[in-house]
């Protein structure tokens, strides 16, 4: 049965992704790059389509029904959700021709909305927890440490997707190090299953050079697909280790924003992190290949700290 689930899923989203990259194509639904990014290959980004992340959509709902029961509903709630907030991001940079969609506070404003109503729903199932053993008389912190991780995993990610094939294919070792950080149980198999099959499929498409992009859809959904593992396992903790390289990415960026507002210098040539490494003068390729090399080093090292808590 698992297996015919990994062909399904896998086979759905390479179906669905080559006709939904035609369609735009067709319709040339693209997304203007920005005028302050790192500026290598702009003509050739600007015309790649750049909501693949609408598949991610469409076979997370699937999934939901496939599986359907209330800790799947609890699960797929976040992911979908938080894609769903990311398509409205993605299609008013088209609509508008602008590489800005949503005013980041607005943005932000509807994630934590969106995240403390979902954390409150997990914690009203009964299943939130850090990490087995710690602060076991500390519940109390529990809710607004899950609540702030799983609104920064949603925004990291998303913060990571930047280069062709960088934040699909570290989420899917992501998904590997979960193999060891969560219980595997019928549901959390079923899911991960599911998951490394439709971002298998997308990334068929995305390594370089890329035949289409995610975009904020496609992040989204990644980062509250990645929370939410941990969350409803009660290791929300896990995220520390399976979610390293967008840790990385995302501290960079604060970093960044610090020393320019606060010192009036930069760490970095550009954050996040990877576009540093491009003003280096390195190959995009080569800098996704390290970075996933990395974040595996990075997951299996914390990885193994915190089981051994």
């Amino acid at each position: 049965m698992k297996f015919l689930t990994v062909l399904i899923f896998f086979a759905l989203s390479i179906i669905l992704q080559y006709f939904w990259i035609k369609y735009q194509r067709h319709i040339h639904l693209t997304q203007q790059q920005k005028w302050y990014g790192v500026n290598i290959d702009n003509e050739i980004k600007e015309k790649t389509p750049s909501m693949g992340g609408v598949i991610f959509l469409c076979l997370g709902l699937l999934a939901m029904f496939m599986n359907f029961s209330l800790d799947g509903v609890i699960f797929w709630t976040l992911p979908i959700f938080s894609g769903f907030i990311g398509f409205l991001d993605d299609w008013l940079k088209f609509r508008t021709h602008t590489s800005e969609g949503f005013r980041s506070m607005s943005k932000l404003k509807v994630q934590l909305i969106l995240c403390a109503v979902w954390v409150m729903a997990v914690f009203l199932r009964g299943n939130l927890g850090l990490w087995p053993g710690i602060w076991d008389s500390w519940h109390w912190l529990a809710i607004p440490l899950t609540f702030l991780i799983t609104a920064g995993t949603i925004n990291a990610v998303n913060i990571t997707d930047g280069l062709d094939g960088l934040a699909a294919g570290s989420f899917l070792i992501s998904l590997a190090a979960m193999l060891i950080l969560i219980p595997l149980n019928e549901l959390n198999s079923e899911i991960m299953i599911e998951l490394f099959a439709m971002t298998s499929g997308f990334l068929f498409f995305n390594m370089r050079p890329a035949k289409t992009f995610m975009g904020d859809t496609g992040s989204h959904f990644l980062g509250g697909a990645l929370a939410a593992l941990c969350v409803i396992n009660g290791r929300t903790f896990a995220i520390i280790p399976a979610g390293f390289i967008f840790i990385i990415e995302m501290l960079s960026s604060a970093v960044q924003i610090f020393t320019i507002r606060k010192l009036n210098r930069k760490i970095f040539l550009m954050a996040p992190l990877h576009h540093h490494f491009q003003k280096l003068g390195l190959d995009e390729t080569a800098v996704t290949i390290r970075f996933w090399l990395v974040h595996s080093v990075g997951a299996v090292m914390l990885g193994l700290l915190l089981l051994s808590i």
